[in-house]
């Protein structure tokens, strides 16, 4: 089968390439992301797959339905970004990776905790220097401090697993809790209410978007660490600028993705003006840290991906069952 990648960088190939030959599959990479104004390089490919900020709405999905497109594979996990209704309508399977390596989104998350609390970042410009001062960088412990935990998956657990390791408590909010988990379920109001750090690890949802609004943020104490790997969309952006001009009242911000980060993240932007004035606030904040979505980003991750998206490409070639369709 021939499988075209959208929204391809150098180190996609480093993992496609080679598993392409093992697999008898012909893989053609292309830079641009997929919308409907490049879904027509889609031609001559009886696969698409298809990357967090790919756009694969109806019209997109119609058009990839006339290039006979026999399936759509997202080599990620989430799966917002694609209208499953219009994929349903016009038989197109979409398939993800649902748990490529839980453990590299949940030890970024606390990574960015961390380097908020410490000012790890600010210590490092600083001796870069020969700064030697640490007035300024004072963190606080997280042992015995509240750790809530919004959406308990894999990436969530693991992110339970890493905090209990430091000695927090854990609280945690899931739509459909885990009997079997080893964490006490709290209601939203109570999870921002009692957390020191909030951590956010659910899907985007009609019911998880802003699921931190001006109301989650009034519920939160003061010096609240506050970190999201998940979606940007989760976060009302607007509302945490708010939250963040109040004395005292955000300890700190961990965001490796960002509400608008569609057109902007993967990309060298530094020669350009930032259009985008929220994010140009965000960033101007001292104890707010934005990373560019990279929380996946290690080799037994990327490994992974490559290996259960070439697995989905395999299944649909040979109609075996397909396990990891989103329905």
């Amino acid at each position: 089968m021939k499988i075209v990648l959208f929204s391809t960088k150098p180190y996609d190939k480093i993992w496609f390439e080679p598993l392409a030959g093992e697999y008898g599959m012909e893989v053609k990479f292309l830079e641009p992301k997929l919308d409907e104004d490049t879904v027509f390089m889609a031609n001559g490919s009886e696969l698409v797959c298809a990357f967090v900020n790919d756009v694969l709405n109806e019209a997109v999905l119609a058009e990839l339905k006339k290039l006979n497109i026999k399936g759509v594979l997202m080599r990620c996990a989430g799966y917002n970004n694609v209208d499953l209704k219009a994929a349903a309508k016009y038989d197109i399977p979409v398939l993800h990776v649902p748990g490529y390596s839980p453990e590299a989104v949940a030890e970024f998350a606390m990574g960015l905790c961390l380097t908020v609390n410490r000012h790890i970042h600010k210590a490092y410009a600083r001796t870069r220097d020969f700064n030697m001062n640490i007035n300024g960088l004072m963190g606080r412990d997280m042992s015995n401090k509240t750790a809530g935990i919004i959406g308990t998956g894999r990436i969530g657990q693991a992110m339970i697993r890493i905090c209990k390791g430091f000695g927090m408590r854990v609280i945690a909010y899931d739509v459909y809790p885990n009997k079997n988990l080893d964490v006490e379920y709290v209601d939203l109001d109570t999870l921002f209410s009692k957390s020191d750090m909030i951590s956010l690890h659910c899907p985007l949802t009609p019911d998880t978007h802003y699921i931190i609004d001006e109301h989650a943020l009034s519920l939160m104490p003061n010096g609240v660490f506050i970190v999201n790997t998940s979606r940007g969309p989760l976060i009302k952006t607007s509302a945490l600028i708010e939250a963040l001009t109040v004395p005292g009242k955000i300890g700190g911000v961990g965001l490796d993705v960002y509400e608008e980060e569609g057109d902007l993240f993967y990309e060298d932007h530094s020669n350009e003006i930032m259009e985008d004035a929220q994010l140009a606030r965000l960033t101007s904040f001292p104890n707010v840290i934005i990373t560019s979505h990279q929380g996946y980003f290690t080799r037994e991750a990327m490994q992974a991906i490559a290996i259960e998206t070439m697995e989905n490409a395999y299944a649909i070639e040979h109609g075996t069952e397909l396990k990891n369709q989103v329905k």
